[in-house]
C-alpha cells in the first residue's frame, strides 16, 4: 500500500541535464513514501523560489552550473531552510568541490554514478541523522578535516565588515545589503574593498568561498 502523500519524503531535485532530471524524477516518484516536489535547472530558480513553496525534506543538488555555483546556492537554501537536508549529486569528485560542499552545509555527498540503491538509501539515511557519501568522497572527507587548522582566523574583520560578508555568503547584492543593514551603497562599497584586502581576494565569489572553508561567517 502507497504511503499517505503527506507523510512521504519530499524532495527537491537542482539539476540541469534534462536526462538526469527526468531518470531522479522516475526513480523518486515511483517510491512508496517518497516523492519529487520540485525540479530546478538552475540555482537561481531554485533560491528564488524558497519563499513560495513547502520546505522539502531533503534537496539533491548538483555543483556545475552556468551562472551561480552549486555551492553558493547550497550555503544560501541551508541558511533560509536549516531543518532541510541537501545532498550533493555530481560528478566532481576532487577534494575542493567536497570540502566547499560540506563546509557550505551539505550533509551528504555522491557521485552520479552512484546505483539506484545508493541513492534512494542516502536520502533516507541523510533523515536518519546519517552524512552518506561513497566510499571514495568519504575517505576524502576524512583526510581534509583531519587537515584542517582548529582555529579559524579572523583577519581582522571589523563588526560590520562581518555583517557584509554574512550577506555576501547569503547571496544578496549591494542595493539589498545597503537597504538591510540602512547603509549607503557608498559605505557598502568602501568596506567591500577593505573586505577584499584583508582577505587577500579579488572578488564577491572569492570572499564568499573562503568564508566558508574558514568559517568567517
Amino acid at each position: 500500500m502507497a504511503q499517505n502523500i503527506s507523510s512521504a519524503i519530499s524532495v527537491m531535485l537542482v539539476e540541469d541535464n534534462e536526462l538526469f532530471q527526468k531518470n531522479i524524477t522516475q526513480l523518486l516518484n515511483a517510491q512508496d513514501g517518497m516523492r519529487c516536489d520540485h525540479v530546478f535547472a538552475s540555482c537561481e530558480e531554485a533560491i528564488g523560489a524558497l519563499d513560495t513553496i513547502k520546505p522539502p525534506d531533503v534537496v539533491l543538488h548538483d555543483i556545475g552550473f552556468e551562472g551561480m555555483s552549486g555551492i553558493t546556492s547550497v550555503s544560501i537554501i541551508k541558511r533560509r531552510l536549516p531543518s532541510t537536508q541537501i545532498v550533493m549529486f555530481t560528478v566532481y569528485e576532487d577534494s575542493d568541490n567536497i570540502f566547499d560542499a560540506l563546509c557550505a552545509g551539505a550533509t551528504g555527498y555522491l557521485v552520479k554514478s552512484s546505483s539506484e540503491a545508493m541513492i534512494l538509501q542516502a536520502i533516507r539515511d541523510v533523515l536518519a541523522g546519517g552524512s552518506p557519501m561513497n566510499p571514495t568522497i568519504a575517505r576524502k572527507a576524512i583526510e581534509l578535516f583531519t587537515r584542517m587548522h582548529s582555529v579559524s582566523k579572523d583577519y581582522g574583520l571589523s563588526e560590520r565588515e562581518r555583517e557584509i560578508l554574512e550577506e555576501i555568503v547569503e547571496g544578496y547584492g549591494n542595493r539589498e545589503i545597503a537597504e538591510k543593514l540602512l547603509i549607503s551603497r557608498h559605505t557598502i562599497d568602501a568596506h567591500l574593498r577593505k573586505i577584499y584586502e584583508k582577505l587577500h581576494v579579488h572578488t564577491r565569489t572569492e570572499a564568499a568561498t573562503k568564508a566558508l572553508k574558514e568559517r568567517l561567517v
